[in-house]
C-alpha cells in the first residue's frame, strides 16, 4: 500500500504576527510545530505500512522553512517529503489550496500512484476542516472524515470505522481513496534518534514542488488570485499579562483565593 499523509506547520504559540496588506500570518521564522490532528493521521498511515507493507510520503505547503515538518514526518518513519513552495502560491483560502496539493499530488502521482491518502480532521491555526474534502473532490477520490480505524479486506478494499455525532459508523471503501483522521485515536510514535542520525548522511529526502511542475500553470488559479474569499480580518489573540501575588498562611490563602474568584465572579 502505497501512502500518502498531508501535513501541516503550524504556530506554536499565540506569538505570531500578521500581514497588515493581506491579513494572512507570516509564517515565515515563526514558531511552529507540526499540526497535532496530523500527527494521528501519521500515526495511522505509518501502522498501516507496518501491517501491509508499501511506503509512506508525506506532503506539506508553505515556504522553505516548512522542511522541518517534513523532516519530522522522516524521523518519526515516512520514507519521502515534498514541499510544495512557490510564493505565487502564498495568501491561499481553503479552495486555493486545496487545489493546489490536489495539482500536487496529480503531479507525483505520474510517476507513483497512491492507494490512500490521509489528512487530519483539521488545522489548528484555520479549523475550517474542509482542506481534506475538497482534496478528495479535486482528485476524484471516496473519502470519509471523523475516521477512528481503518483495515484493507481480503478483496483489496478499505474497511473504516468513522464517528457520526456518538455513533460509530463502518464503511467500505475502494483503492484509491481518501481519509480525514479523527483526533485522538492513537499514540504518536516519537521521532527516532537513530533515524534523525541516519538522515544526517542524506540530502534526497525532500522534494520541492513549484508550481512549474504542475499541469496547471495558470497562477489566476492558486494563491490570493485564485481565491473565491478573502479575508477581512486577522488578529493574534489578545494578551492579558495581569496577575496577582497571594501570601499569607495556608488558611489566609484559600480565603483570599476564595475571595478573589467571588469578585472574578468565577463562583
Amino acid at each position: 500500500m502505497n501512502i500518502l499523509v498531508c501535513i501541516k506547520q503550524v504556530p506554536s504559540s499565540s506569538n505570531v504576527k500578521v500581514d497588515p496588506e493581506t491579513g494572512v500570518l507570516i509564517r515565515d521564522g515563526a514558531q511552529s510545530k507540526m499540526n497535532p490532528y496530523d500527527l494521528y493521521a501519521l500515526e495511522m498511515g505509518l501502522s498501516l505500512r507496518e501491517r501491509y507493507g508499501g511506503s509512506l510520503q508525506v506532503i506539506t505547503m508553505g515556504p522553505d522553512s516548512a522542511k522541518a515538518v517534513l523532516m519530522e514526518a522522516i524521523y518519526m518513519g515516512a520514507d519521502h517529503g515534498y514541499l510544495i513552495s512557490d510564493r505565487r502560491f502564498a495568501g491561499a483560502d481553503v479552495l486555493a489550496t486545496s487545489y493546489t496539493i490536489a495539482s500536487a499530488i496529480a503531479a507525483i502521482a505520474t510517476q507513483a500512484p497512491f492507494d490512500l491518502i490521509l489528512c487530519g480532521k483539521q488545522t489548528t491555526d484555520g479549523d475550517t476542516a474542509q482542506v481534506g474534502a475538497e482534496l478528495a473532490e479535486f482528485l476524484h477520490l471516496p473519502h470519509y472524515a471523523n475516521v477512528q480505524s481503518a483495515e484493507l479486506t481480503k478483496e483489496g478494499a478499505l474497511r473504516c470505522t468513522c464517528l457520526l455525532g456518538r455513533e460509530l459508523l463502518t464503511a467500505r471503501l475502494t483503492l484509491p481513496a481518501l481519509l480525514c483522521a479523527d483526533g485522538e485515536i492513537n499514540t504518536p510514535r516519537l521521532p527516532s534518534y537513530r533515524r534523525r542520525q541516519a538522515a544526517r548522511k542524506r540530502e534526497d529526502w525532500i522534494t520541492v514542488l513549484s508550481l512549474n511542475d504542475f499541469a496547471d500553470q495558470d497562477s489566476t488559479h492558486y494563491g490570493l488570485n485564485g481565491s473565491p474569499t478573502q479575508v477581512e480580518k486577522i488578529f493574534p489573540p489578545e494578551k492579558k499579562a495581569g496577575h496577582v501575588r497571594l501570601t499569607g498562611s495556608g488558611q489566609e490563602l484559600g480565603e483570599q483565593l476564595y475571595t478573589l474568584l467571588q469578585e472574578k465572579k468565577f463562583i
